[in-house]
Order: C-alpha cells, then structure tokens, then sequence
C-alpha cells in the first residue's frame, strides 16, 4: 500500500506495462514481479501514475483490477489494449473510446442470476478522453465493443454479424470487467482500445504500425488522467 499510485493503466501485456513506464515516466519504480506480470509506479507530468500487466481475458483481468481497487486504493482504471473492428468505418490504428461492453462471458451471469447487467465507462474519464483525442488528433470513434470469453469461437461470424447489425464497433476480451468492477466498487473507469485486426476486411497490423497506434493511445491515456 502506497506504492501503487491511484490512477493506473492496464494494458494486457506485462512487457508493454514496461515499454510504457520506461518511456513515458520518470522516477520508475518496479514493485510487482509476481509470474511475470510487471507493475511499475513513476511520475508523468509530475502526477504519480501506476502502469500494471493485467494478462488476458475477463478471469485474469479482474483479478488485477479487484486487488488493485480494494487493497491498494486506485481510483481511476484505464485498459489500454488492442481489439478487432466489425465495423467498416472503424479502420486499422484507430482508437475506440469504449462506451459500454456487450459479453457472452459468463460471469456476469454468474454475479446477477437474471439480470442483464449493462457494464458502462464512467462519464468523466469518456468525456476527458474525447477531449484529448481531439487536441493530439489521433483517429477515433466513440462506442460498444464486445468482450469474448474466446479467442477462438466457433461461431464468431454469427456473433459478429448479429452485432454488427446494433452497432458494436469491435470484439476484445477485457473491458466489461472493467466496468462492472469499477460500478462494483464505486471508481472511475474506461476502455481505450486500438484496432490491431480487422476481422471483416481480414486485415492485421504489422508489428511496427501496432506500435505507433499504441503510442497514441497511450498518450490519450495518460493526458486523460494526468493533463
């Protein structure tokens, strides 16, 4: 307690916690190495921010997040991940402010019996957020995307055309945790994601192309919390 910072951002893969915190902070300390899930705490802009690997899908996720929030006192939680477009208009290195999760995952299920739970971003982060995108004029689009329980699904073609057809601009495996954890626990909460793949078109970044569409949404990521 107290070394990690109230606001954190969550990016999937443990070595980009690290990419991150070695590039963009300053005074970086390391204080979670446990399995290889790197957490780092440095300063931007002079404001103290928490950089943690949350690994993939909802399951991992939350692990992470629900410790993060209830022992170690974060407030305000941003994943920072990749996703894949259904939507013809949502191009390759866009970036999506995510505004609420649809999700065949069953934890939900599990938590509200026969409720359908809407999990949804917290406004202020969403609304900091547009206005940032705005000012470095990085590419975006505001709206749902889809939280898998399965990379590989044998029915993702339904899934995705059924969504397609109400609007859903991506699929991804972590935000509605997000939500639902942070409304659980009364924080602030927001998923930015970067189009890596386009599932429709069958296209994909390449390595060097993710990384500069990553740098953006990593900066709109950190001026939303800290400028």
């Amino acid at each position: 307690k107290g070394v990690v910072a109230s606001k954190v951002l969550l990016p999937g893969d443990p070595l980009r916690a690290e990419y991150i915190a070695k590039t963009y902070l300053t005074e970086v300390v390391c204080y979670n190495k446990v399995r290889g899930m790197y957490g780092f705490t440095g300063l931007y802009k002079g404001e103290r921010v928490s950089i943690q690997g949350s690994g993939m899908g909802m399951p991992s996720f939350s692990i992470y997040a629900t410790e993060l929030i209830t022992f170690y006192g974060a407030k305000q939680l941003i994943r920072i991940g990749s996703c894949g477009s259904i939507n013809h208009e949502v191009k390759l290195k866009d970036l999506i402010l995510t505004t609420s999760a649809h999700t065949d995952s069953g934890m939900n299920r599990e938590r509200f019996c026969t409720i359908s739970f809407a999990p949804t971003a917290s406004f202020s982060l969403l609304k900091k957020a547009d206005e940032k995108a705005q000012e470095l004029k990085v590419p975006y689009h505001v709206g749902s995307v889809f939280t898998s329980d399965q990379f590989y699904d044998d029915r993702a073609e339904e899934k995705n055309t059924l969504l397609q057809r109400f609007g859903t601009l991506a699929v991804e495996m972590e935000s509605a945790e997000l939500y639902t954890l942070c409304s659980r626990y009364g924080v602030e909460g927001l998923s930015l994601l970067t189009v890596s793949d386009h599932i429709l078109e069958e296209t994909a970044l390449s390595s060097e192309e993710r990384q500069i569409g990553f740098n953006q949404m990593i900066m709109v990521a950190l001026e939303t919390l800290v400028g």
